[in-house]
C-alpha cells in the first residue's frame, strides 16, 4: 500500500484544539469503514493492543479492520478527548452496530495514541466492552451531524 499520507496534519505536540482536530478526524476516517482509508493515519510499522489482540504495521490494521466491519454491520462510532500531552492523546468512545445474529451492542472503551513528528499515529491501545442493548436503545445511527461536534456523550 503506497504511503501516500507523510505528513499528517495537524502535528505534535498537542494543544487542546489541534487534539481535539486529532479525535474528530479519527472519528470521522474511522465512520467511513474503508480499512485503506484509516490504516494511512497509522505510520508503514504501527504497534496496537486493541482488547486481547496484538497487531503490527499497515497490512495487519488493514485485515483487522475489513473482519471486523464484516461481522459489526452498522458500525457507528463517537470519540472524545479525554487528555494530551505532548505527542500523546487519550480518547474515550462508544460505538454501536449489529452482529450477524441481529443482535445490537454498544461498545463502550478508551484509547491511548501515540504520535510521530509527522502526525502518523505510531502506538495505539484500546480497551473495549461491549454490552448488549435493543434496537430501541440505538443513540448512534450514523457519522456525527456537524451540529453534534465537540458535544460530548453520555456515560450509558
Amino acid at each position: 500500500m503506497p504511503d501516500t499520507t507523510a505528513v499528517r496534519p495537524p502535528l505534535p505536540p498537542f494543544d487542546e484544539d489541534t487534539a481535539r482536530q486529532k479525535v474528530q478526524a479519527a472519528e470521522d476516517a474511522w465512520n467511513t469503514r474503508d480499512p485503506e482509508r484509516v490504516a494511512l493515519a497509522y505510520t508503514e510499522d504501527s504497534v496496537w493492543r486493541n482488547r486481547d489482540q496484538f497487531l503490527t504495521g499497515r497490512p495487519a490494521i488493514v485485515e483487522f479492520l475489513r473482519a471486523k466491519w464484516a461481522r459489526e454491520r452498522a458500525y457507528a462510532l463517537r470519540k472524545e478527548l479525554w487528555s494530551f500531552h505532548g505527542d500523546r492523546i487519550a480518547v474515550r468512545f462508544q460505538y454501536e452496530y449489529q452482529d450477524p445474529d441481529g443482535q445490537w451492542w454498544r461498545a463502550y472503551g478508551n484509547e491511548l495514541w501515540e504520535f510521530d513528528e509527522n502526525g502518523l499515529m505510531a502506538r495505539r491501545e484500546a480497551s473495549i466492552n461491549d454490552v448488549p442493548i435493543a434496537e430501541a436503545e440505538r443513540r448512534i445511527h450514523g457519522p456525527r451531524p456537524e451540529a453534534e461536534r465537540g458535544r460530548p456523550f453520555p456515560l450509558r
